[in-house]
């Protein structure tokens, strides 16, 4: 079997395997799911009751049409009527360099690379072929080393009102580690069937990841600008410093956003793969950029990461594997109003799915999410989400996680094979951490509504949740448990097991466990 390949029943049938078998080869020694402490157990009362059912029930929701993101839609955007201008300046003084250049320790690190005052390519005013750009410049800065093969040997910075097509005249654009290069968009960069990576001269070979903080190549678009990378790969970029972690679509830093009033920066990334990199994909304020069917293997600390303030995105179709330190794909910070969908993420270090730090109004929908080594989806202080159609199995730990969120929906999800728990949703008061509390609050509460889907055969039963604010089940099918005394819930749940199973099983009818303090606030 080869579990790469897995999709739809293929998976499911996997996973019933995997259920079946006397223990998990992927699982780690079995631990008992977290239950609620004993002081918040004697604080709360809850009851059991059978609410109607029709306010629980919801059609599926709509998903966004793919069909306009394709290579046709993107060649259809790119204006060539005015050719461009080639200058090699110095990065001084240039808005779009300033983040790297400003300051006697980042002025040193081109100086050493350049031996001398650091310089770059600016493609302004108007379109310019990567092609047409090596007869522009000297032969030192850009290369041809091969038919096709292209060496950049400085940075390359497309200004604001400049156009920068990379295409299928390029079999590969090399980016020098050892002379410091790497690319700026500050306007409009199409990157069409081609190949870009970061390399390593002195080994005359991709600049592959030894340390985080090793320079490495990377691709930074800023506020204002349109970055559209299609049937293309990307290769050993990034390291662990502002704004060069591998391809980075950035708003301005909030002062020189004031002066520069740009627009938030939007793109597509389509049918294209990525590998090796610090980070496979980070944006901050950043909106409708939508990441299609693309395929993020091997990354170092994340696969995708939308960040602070990005919204409107959409995520969809690409396939997550192999992330070495963290998670696949996380959304963290304020990325809200968002669609995350029929992807599949698998054999990352920690969780498949993160959302993350007051992330809210979001849509995850048949994602496939296994083989992780952590959880399968983890919400992380993020309410108001909806999970829908998910197939969340064989993670090492949780199925789905949920920690100090409210309202979230879970319907019509899988999860099955996971080392713990199913859906285990719990509190955990972060003000003794390194948590800056100003900039991500939270609250102690989590409150869960789950409907339809399958809870089978995790390893420490199928549901779990501490100290509720409420949590309603309805439809929710619990099979094939992996414990001889059959299925069995732990904290809340626990306590009043007989008469949820009873509701939920026997009679088919829906369940709300609520505090009664919660019952009396309503009250008065």
């Amino acid at each position: 079997m080869n579990p790469h390949a897995l999709k739809g029943s293929a998976l499911l049938a996997a996973a019933m395997l995997l259920a079946c078998a006397p223990a998990f080869a992927n699982v780690e020694p079995q631990v008992k799911a977290p239950t609620i402490a004993k002081e918040l157990q004697q604080a709360k009362t809850y009851t059991i009751t059978s609410p109607p059912t029709a306010p629980l029930e919801m059609p599926k929701p709509a998903l966004p049409d793919l069909s306009g993101y394709t290579a046709q839609a993107v060649a259809k955007k790119i204006v060539r009527s005015k050719a461009g201008k080639v200058s090699v300046r110095r990065m001084m003084q240039e808005n779009a360099l300033k983040d790297f250049i400003g300051g006697d320790n980042k002025m040193a690190e081109w100086v050493v690379r350049q031996h001398g005052i650091p310089q770059a390519i600016f493609i302004d005013d108007g379109y310019m072929n990567l092609k047409e750009l090596l007869n522009k410049v000297p032969k030192q800065y850009l290369s041809e080393t091969s038919p096709g093969v292209f060496l950049a040997r400085l940075p390359i910075v497309v200004g604001e009102k400049g156009i920068l097509e990379i295409d299928n005249q390029t079999q590969e654009l090399r980016l020098s580690q050892e002379a410091g290069s790497f690319l700026v968009n500050d306007g409009q960069l199409f990157v069409r069937d081609t190949k870009i990576t970061g390399w390593r001269e002195k080994s005359n070979g991709p600049a592959t990841f030894r340390s985080p903080k090793e320079f490495r190549p990377f691709l930074l678009a800023w506020g204002g600008t349109q970055t559209y990378i299609v049937n293309s790969k990307m290769a050993s970029f990034g390291y662990a410093n502002s704004k060069s972690y591998g391809v980075s679509i950035s708003q301005y830093t909030p002062n020189m956003a004031k002066v520069l009033k740009r627009p938030e920066p939007t793109g597509w990334i389509v049918d294209s793969e990525f590998s090796d990199m610090w980070y496979g994909f980070y944006c901050y304020e950043t909106t409708g950029f939508v990441i299609k069917g693309s395929t993020y293997k091997d990354n170092i600390v994340y696969g995708i990461d939308p960040h602070d303030r990005s919204h409107g995105l959409i995520i969809a179709d690409n396939t997550v594997y192999g992330t070495k330190k963290k998670h696949g794909i996380i959304i963290s910070r304020e990325v809200n109003d968002s669609f995350i969908f029929n992807n599949r993420s698998y054999d990352n270090k920690l969780s498949g799915l993160v959302i993350d730090r007051n992330s809210v109004n979001n849509l995850i929908a048949d994602n496939e999410i296994y083989r992780n080594h952590t959880d399968g989806i983890t919400l992380y202080e993020s309410g108001d989400n909806l999970l829908w159609g998910n197939k969340v199995i064989s993670n090492r730990r949780h199925g789905i996680r949920i920690r100090n969120s409210v309202n979230i929906r879970l319907y019509e999800n899988l999860a099955m094979a996971n080392g713990l728990t199913g859906v285990y949703g719990h509190i955990k008061d972060l003000t003794d951490t390194d948590r800056d509390i100003e900039l991500d609050p939270f609250d102690t509460k989590v409150s869960l509504i789950v409907v339809g889907g399958e809870l089978a055969a995790n390893g420490s039963g199928p549901l779990s949740i501490d100290s509720p604010l409420s949590i309603e089940l309805y439809r929710v099918s619990m099979l094939a448990p992996t414990k001889s005394s059959g299925i069995s819930f732990s904290g809340v749940l626990g306590e009043r097991q007989e008469e949820i199973l009873d509701l939920l099983v026997r009679q088919k009818k829906a369940v709300l466990i609520d505090p009664v303090e919660r019952q009396t606030q309503l009250q008065d």
